[in-house]
């Protein structure tokens, strides 16, 4: 079965002469425990899917199902424990006046989790931060340790999907490969399922099995990471953005 399918996507802001169509008639499928990329550049659309997903986004049409489950225009209390999202910036993403130990105790007991205690502890222990973290707040981490706190904040819920919205692309170059490394290790040991929004070709090419490359809010090209190094695209756009990521990914 699949994670997640969508079906002729399409998502518009505005109306009448005021709309903007920013996602067309996108279609893939991601079966579960697979890591899928959506790759194009600024204002293709891509984030844009993700935020349809998770019901961020009211004016959409087609056909999106999370684990066999057709979506509506609400998402309900279940939808949130199985598909969390982990966003860009980890500065914005984190409440300036609120210790990790709450924002981890807000995520568990939102859900209904008990021994909040020793799951903060396990939590914190799985992104690679000690003890020592859980009462800092966010003005007290650098950059990485943030986006290991919103990583460990996704994970609160035990969910079985994670959107990643370019979840390195605010970090410096050395920690992005840190947290890459952490996602994936986390998606083998939790049997998690990815749908993973980037710019950049070598970032998918290290995580993800299946990329869709987007252009004009369209799906242009998919295609296979071995493909991908093998430089098989067959579309200009998918070639000028392998030609722009070649050292990342070979």
């Amino acid at each position: 079965m699949s994670a997640i399918e969508i079906n002729d996507l399409n998502v518009w802001f505005g109306e009448g002469p005021d709309r903007n169509d920013a996602v067309k008639h996108v279609s893939f499928s991601v079966p579960e425990g697979e890591s899928f990329g959506l790759v194009g550049e600024s204002g293709s659309g891509k984030s844009t899917v993700l935020r349809a997903i998770t019901g961020l986004v009211p004016t959409w049409q087609g056909g999106i199902h999370v684990q066999g489950r057709p979506l509506g225009r609400k998402r309900d209390k279940t939808f949130y424990k199985n598909v969390q999202m982990v966003f860009q910036d980890p500065y914005a993403s984190l409440h300036p006046r609120m210790t990790v130990d709450q924002v981890l105790s807000e995520a568990l007991q939102l859900h209904g989790f008990k021994e909040i205690d020793s799951r903060i502890e396990t939590l914190l222990r799985d992104v690679g931060l000690g003890p020592g973290f859980r009462f800092r707040y966010p003005h007290q981490l650098s950059g990485g340790q943030r986006q290991r706190v919103a990583i460990a904040r996704a994970l609160a819920p035990e969910p079985k999907i994670l959107l990643l919205d370019e979840p390195t692309s605010a970090l410096d170059v050395s920690v992005q490969a840190e947290i890459l490394n952490l996602l994936t290790d986390l998606r083998a040991e939790r049997h998690l399922t990815y749908v993973m929004v980037s710019h950049d070709l070598g970032v998918v090419g290290h995580m993800c099995g299946q990329v869709a490359v987007m252009q004009h809010g369209e799906i242009v090209e998919e295609l296979g990471v071995a493909d991908m190094r093998q430089l098989k695209a067959e579309h200009d756009y998918t070639q000028h953005l392998l030609d722009s990521s070649l050292r990342s990914i070979r």
